[in-house]
């Protein structure tokens, strides 16, 4: 959350010349609803089914690359259908920067709490080793504009040995 999934995701495939796509704004754009108003209303396990399977609809897809809500490599099966899928970046950032780029955000359920920098914390220390554990790269993203971000990712994807996977890239 808040480590630049949305705006990387969209450099990183202007870069590549291929179609972004976002989880979350799929999931808004099939349902009509925003985010906070689907947790509102069906609860985070209601947003996390309907987010398995719009993930699982867009792994589908050819050559995209696909920036994932935060808390989506929480399910073992979204984690295997991105691994399926293609290359998976995590951006990685401190929850002091986290902190930084969504104080002001009310289109962030999680954090609509007295103290979200515990959130942040506690969610860190359950979803870091997660991402970790299926990334093929992993980039810092504190203090550091966008697109030297997207240069460092184009690197280390071209240093990767080649994969028989669809050509596409996940955002964690």
């Amino acid at each position: 959350m808040g480590a630049g999934k949305s705006t990387i995701g969209r450099l990183l495939a202007k870069e590549l010349r291929l179609p972004f796509r976002d989880s979350d704004k799929e999931i808004e754009r099939r349902t009509g609803a925003s985010i906070p108003l689907i947790f509102d209303v069906e609860g985070e396990q209601g947003f996390r089914e309907r987010e398995h399977h719009v993930i699982a609809d867009l792994c589908q897809l050819d050559g995209v690359v696909l920036a994932t809500g935060g808390g989506a490599v929480l399910r073992p099966e979204n984690r295997r259908v991105l691994q399926m899928g293609g290359r998976i970046i995590y951006l990685c950032t401190s929850v002091d920067q986290q902190l930084d780029r969504t104080f002001r955000d009310r289109n962030r359920p999680l954090l609509q709490t007295a103290n979200p920098r515990k959130v942040l914390t506690d969610l860190m220390a359950i979803r870091d080793p997660l991402y970790r554990e299926i990334a093929d790269v992993v980039v810092e993203t504190d203090e550091r504009p966008p697109r030297l971000v997207v240069g460092e990712i184009l690197e280390r994807l071209r240093s990767l040995p080649p994969r028989e996977s669809r050509d596409e890239t996940a955002l964690s």
